[in-house]
C-alpha cells in the first residue's frame, strides 16, 4: 500500500537519520513516529531520484517534493481504464478479498490507471448509493441471520372456525441476501431449532455463523460483549459445526440484514397472502414457500442478477456440508442428585455413579433417551420412561452393598425357600411382610437361607417350622435353634430360648459374620 504522504520536513528527517546517523528503518520509525513500511517507501522514491546525500544547496522543497511525487500522466479515463463497480464490489464478498488487492489487479491489467486512494474513494462513493442492505460487506457463506417477523399469518381450524396466529420464521444469508421463511406455531425452543434445520436444508448446507436477536429461545440472558445461549441451542450448533453471534443489545446495525430480510417477506410474501385462508399449518407453508421462490427469484432494483443467482454463485460454494443426520431435539437441565443416587425428570427417576451423590449434573433428554453429564463427562443413559413414580436403575450405579441385595427380589427368595421346605417358605413370605419395605428384609432372608448349607437343609427346614410355632422368624432365633440343636428337643425346651415376634429385630448376615 503507498505510503502515507508525510510533511518535506519529515522526509527530510528520515533521509538525514538514514544517511548521516546510519539508523536502520526501525529505528528511524521509531524515532520519526511513523511505520517501518512507510520509512521504507520513502527511501525507495527517493533512490529513483537519482538524488544522493546531503541534497543539492539549491534543491528546495518544492522541487525535492516533485522529484519524490512526480505527477501522474494527464491521460484520458478510457486510456486509464475505469474498475467495472459492481464487479468490485462481487469480488469484495469472497473470503481474505481486500479493496488493495483488488486494486493491484486494477494496475496489472491497466498500467496507467488510477492511484490506490482515488480507487478506494470511488468505490466508496459508487457504494453509497446502493440500498441500505446491500451496502454491507459479507463474506460468501459467513452469516446467516435470523429472526421473527414482527407480522404473524392466521390459520383457521376447519372444525371450530377458530383463528390461530401463525409465528413467521425469517433466515438471511449475508453476502447473497437469499431468504428463508417458513411458518411455526410458536417462538418456543422447539420450533426455533426446527426452524433452524429446515432452513439449514433449504441452503443445501451451513455457514459459518448464525446470527440471531436477544430471543430468549436462543439467548437465556442478554449481555453486550457475553450473552449466555440456550444449552440447547448451543448443542444443535456444535452438531452442525456453526457459531452463534446473537446481535449486540441495542445495535441495530448488528441485525440489519435480518430486519430488512423481515421487511421484504412481510412486503412480498404476507402482504400478497392476506386475503387467502388457510386451514393448517402445512397448507400456509405451501403458499409461503411459493412466494419465496419468487422473492429469491426476483431481480434486485440497483445491482444484476437476483438473490438466487447470487446465492448460486458466491454463498453455496462456500457452505459447510450437512451432517449426515439432523439434529435430534434436545432439552437440558440441570438437576441435583438425591441421596438414593437417582436424578428426577418428568416424574421418573434415573440412576447415576453412587459417587455422584449431592452433586449438581446436567440432564440432556431427547424423545427417547435422558443422558446425564457431570463437568462435561457422559456419566449415564437411560432410555427414557413415562412412568411416573418409578426408577430405573443401573446396576452398576448402586453402592456394593446395595449392588448385592438388589441382585434379588421377594420372589427370588421364596423361590429359594420352597426348595428348602415348606415351613422355610412360610418363614421366608412372614420376614417380607413384616417389613413396611421387603427390600429391608433381604439381607436376614439371605442370612436365614445360607444357614442351610452351614447345618443341612432338612436342619433348617426343621428349626423354621419351630420357629413359626414359636413366632418367631428372626435370623438369630434360627441360628440359636440350630446351635443348640433345638430344632431336636420337644418344643417346651424352646419357648424359653425363642424371643416373642413382636421384639423382633431383623439383622442382615454381614451383622452375624
Amino acid at each position: 500500500m503507498p505510503a502515507k504522504r508525510l510533511s518535506m520536513r519529515k522526509i527530510k528527517e528520515v533521509l538525514r537519520l538514514k544517511w548521516d546517523k546510519h539508523l536502520s528503518n526501525r529505528q528511524i520509525a521509531s524515532a520519526c513516529g511513523i511505520s517501518r513500511p512507510t520509512v521504507s517507501e520513502y527511501l525507495r522514491r527517493f533512490s529513483e531520484t537519482g538524488l544522493s546525500w546531503p541534497l543539492p544547496t539549491d534543491l528546495d522543497e518544492s522541487r525535492l517534493e516533485q522529484k519524490l511525487f512526480p505527477p501522474a500522466p494527464d491521460l484520458p479515463a478510457q486510456d486509464r481504464g475505469l474498475p467495472d463497480w459492481q464487479q468490485i464490489h462481487q469480488e469484495l464478498k469472497f473470503p481474505k478479498t481486500t479493496l488493495f488487492l483488488l486494486w493491484q489487479e486494477y494496475r496489472a491489467a491497466n498500467p496507467e490507471g488510477y492511484q490506490y486512494s482515488w480507487f478506494c474513494d470511488h468505490y466508496r462513493a459508487w457504494q453509497g448509493k446502493l440500498d441500505l442492505v446491500m451496502r454491507q460487506n459479507h463474506r460468501a457463506g459467513e452469516k446467516l441471520f435470523v429472526d421473527y417477523a414482527g407480522q404473524t399469518a392466521p390459520v383457521i381450524d376447519p372444525a371450530t372456525g377458530e383463528i390461530r396466529a401463525a409465528q413467521i420464521f425469517v433466515a438471511v444469508m449475508g453476502a447473497s441476501n437469499y431468504t428463508f421463511a417458513e411458518a411455526t406455531w410458536s417462538q418456543k425452543l422447539p420450533d426455533w431449532i426446527s426452524s433452524h434445520i429446515r432452513a439449514f436444508e433449504f441452503l443445501g448446507g451451513v455457514p459459518e455463523l448464525v446470527v440471531p436477536d436477544n430471543l430468549k429461545s436462543s439467548v437465556t440472558k442478554a449481555h453486550r460483549y457475553e450473552p449466555d445461549l440456550n444449552p440447547t441451542y448451543q448443542d444443535m450448533a456444535a452438531h452442525y459445526g456453526v457459531s452463534i453471534v446473537p446481535a449486540r443489545v441495542r445495535k441495530p446495525r448488528d441485525k440489519a440484514k435480518a430486519e430488512g430480510g423481515v421487511l421484504i417477506v412481510e412486503r412480498w410474501i404476507l402482504a400478497a397472502l392476506r386475503h387467502r385462508q388457510h386451514f393448517s399449518l402445512g397448507q400456509l407453508n405451501a403458499s409461503i414457500r411459493e412466494l419465496l421462490t419468487l422473492l429469491n427469484q426476483r431481480p434486485f432494483r440497483k445491482l444484476p442478477g437476483n438473490r438466487q443467482e447470487h446465492f448460486e454463485t458466491i454463498d453455496r460454494p462456500a457452505l459447510q456440508p450437512l451432517p449426515a443426520e439432523p439434529y435430534t431435539y434436545a432439552e437440558w437441565k440441570k438437576a441435583r442428585v438425591h441421596m438414593d443416587y437417582h436424578v428426577a425428570f418428568d416424574g421418573h427417576y434415573y440412576s447415576v455413579p453412587c459417587s455422584l451423590v449431592k452433586k449438581e449434573v446436567e440432564l440432556r433428554v431427547t424423545e427417547y433417551t435422558l443422558e446425564v453429564f457431570y463437568q462435561g463427562q457422559r456419566v449415564a443413559s437411560h432410555h427414557r420412561s413415562t412412568h411416573k413414580g418409578s426408577h430405573t436403575t443401573v446396576t452398576a450405579h448402586m453402592p456394593e452393598a446395595h449392588r448385592q441385595a438388589g441382585e434379588w427380589s421377594p420372589e427370588r427368595l421364596v423361590r429359594w425357600a420352597t426348595k428348602v421346605g415348606p415351613a422355610t417358605s412360610q418363614l421366608i413370605i412372614k420376614a417380607l411382610e413384616n417389613r413396611k419395605h421387603p427390600q429391608q428384609a433381604y439381607r436376614a432372608c439371605l442370612g436365614i437361607l445360607r444357614l442351610g448349607k452351614a447345618y443341612s437343609e432338612e436342619r433348617l427346614e426343621s428349626a423354621c417350622q419351630r420357629a413359626l410355632m414359636l413366632g418367631s422368624c428372626r435370623y438369630k432365633s434360627i441360628e440359636s435353634i440350630l446351635k443348640n440343636r433345638l430344632d431336636e428337643r420337644p418344643l417346651e425346651i424352646q419357648e424359653e430360648l425363642a424371643l416373642p415376634e413382636q421384639h423382633d429385630n431383623i439383622r442382615g448376615p454381614a451383622y452375624y459374620h
